[in-house]
């Protein structure tokens, strides 16, 4: 397996690799983001059968490249939403043609292409749900509230809606609700209200600007754990890049693709994502979906899968102290009946 036209052919967009090499002569993609829990994901995915393994959030390839030194018999599919992460991506993997292909898309897309493209079934599928460190220190990817740059944050730049979209657009309800439910944040009114009265004076188009403005609407009191903007920024990407809808759906779907003995893996990195996985993994693994005021099982649902990870797993402290982008993620994993 390999790909048969160039990546940039394939994706419509123009190649971007030689301009980055140009840039940045002394930075490989490997220096440009760290995989999280590299080694983990190499134990759980080393059983699998010979066959192929998608790599559903490729990114600059540090999962897909551990994978095809560790196990020579696997063949790898990449996805991603970023097509500048693919460009790097290919750079990274380059010695291993022949065994890679990647694809520019969505990974909620997988089961389709999967299908059409021939790909299924599956011996594996990893999911890293965490954004790339390319992406944050892109200034004008517009992802982080610590560096001066457009309110963007889209993963896929072909997509119209951007974080600025949302914040200047959205009524003061839905900017409250975005930042409540998708950044749990308890001052989501206050940051909401101090938003719409900024924009009401002139557009927020900068992230450092939107930044200031919530420092200024939350109280400060002694030292903060976060900074006062984290959860608000988490927000605004998750509705950008509209992130959990169907994300329960994806990962039923993705392990009804699995053969016998196929395993996935999924790493997320906030509660919500969490919660939406870990309930999957419970339906896939039960007997039974009869509602609990019911005696006794009617149902004909037999469990699917077995979860190899009852409780997540986390990074090493080894991980966190050389990563500490790390910190938060939390490993879960299915095996196919």
């Amino acid at each position: 397996m390999g790909r048969s036209i160039p990546l940039s052919l394939a994706t419509g967009n123009p190649p971007v690799a030689g301009a980055l090499l140009m840039q940045r002569e002394a930075e490989q993609p490997a220096d440009l983001h760290r995989s999280v829990m590299l080694d983990e994901i190499v134990q759980i995915l080393r059983p699998v059968p010979q066959g192929v393994v998608v790599d559903a959030t490729v990114g600059l390839g540090g999962h897909t490249e551990a994978l095809l030194e560790a196990m020579p018999q696997l063949r790898i599919v990449g996805i991603d939403r970023d097509a500048e992460s693919l460009e790097l991506a290919d750079l990274r993997l380059a010695r291993w043609s022949g065994r890679y292909e990647l694809t520019h898309s969505d990974f909620r897309q997988l089961p389709e292409l999967a299908m059409a493209r021939g790909w299924a079934p599956l011996a594996g599928v990893i999911v890293d749900l965490g954004v790339s460190s390319l992406q944050l220190e892109r200034d004008e990817r517009g992802f982080s509230f610590r560096r001066e740059g457009p309110l963007d944050m889209r993963m896929d730049r072909r997509q119209k809606r951007t974080a600025a979209v949302l914040v200047n657009r959205l009524p003061y309800p839905e900017l409250r609700s975005m930042i409540r439910d998708y950044g749990e944040d308890r001052q989501a009114s206050r940051i909401a209200r101090a938003i719409v009265e900024a924009r009401e004076q002139a557009p927020i188009i900068s992230t450092l600007e939107l930044a200031r403005v919530i420092l200024e609407a939350v109280p400060q009191r002694g030292p903060q754990r976060i900074h006062p903007a984290t959860r608000t920024f988490q927000a605004l990407r998750i509705a950008v890049n509209d992130e959990l809808t169907g994300l329960y759906e994806f990962v039923l779907a993705t392990a009804r693709l699995l053969i016998p003995g196929g395993r996935l893996a999924v790493v997320a990195f906030h509660s919500l994502e969490d919660r939406l996985i870990k309930r999957a993994l419970r339906y896939l693994a039960s007997d039974c979906e009869c509602p609990p005021e019911i005696p006794r099982c009617v149902c004909d649902k037999r469990s699917e899968a077995k979860i190899l990870t009852r409780r997540p797993l986390y990074p090493s402290e080894a991980e966190i102290a050389a990563n500490p982008r790390a910190r938060s993620a939390r490993l879960r994993a299915l095996e196919k009946n």
